[in-house]
């Protein structure tokens, strides 16, 4: 199976958050397409409360390796790029404990996208050697955390 039409995307609910509410539909830069549609749920997240903000993630982190690896599955393919479930997971913890503003949205999509994509050790042996949902959402969550700790010594350092 080559990929998930838009009816079968919009029609699945686990399909629709595998591809990231469409944005895995993307036929360039789906990735980047599924960090941006983290950006609504983080701005509905950041006004929540860091609990539920974190319960969010969390479950989003543990629903996205079943998400992720069916989807995988029904598609044949170890990691499809149109799975972007786990780029949605990896920005929203990338935002972890930072001020609110649009610089900080912006710096943690540049600086998330960058750790996504260069895939500088431990990501890129995660990504080679953690098969299946696992191994999908998890090189993204520690691109998410090395972001966030970047970020976040940022902010401290400006005394944000």
């Amino acid at each position: 199976m080559a990929g998930l039409s838009p009816k079968q995307v919009f029609t699945d609910p686990i399909y629709f958050l595998a591809y990231g509410f469409g944005a895995g539909l993307s036929p360039k830069a789906p990735g980047t397409f599924g960090t941006v549609a983290a950006i609504p749920i983080y701005l509905l997240l950041i006004w929540s409360g860091q609990a539920v903000y974190l319960v969010f993630v969390a479950v989003a982190l543990v629903a996205g390796v079943f998400i992720c690896g069916y989807t995988a599955r029904r598609l044949g393919v170890e990691d499809p790029n149109s799975v972007v479930w786990d780029e949605v997971v990896g920005y929203l913890i990338t935002m972890l404990f930072l001020p609110f503003g649009i610089v900080w949205m912006v710096a943690g999509f540049l600086l998330f996208r960058l750790f996504d994509i260069w895939k500088p050790w431990p990501i890129r042996w995660l990504d080679r050697h953690v098969k299946g949902g696992l191994g999908i959402m998890l090189d993204d969550v520690v691109a998410g955390i090395s972001a966030c700790v970047l970020l976040n010594l940022g902010a401290y350092l400006l005394k944000l």
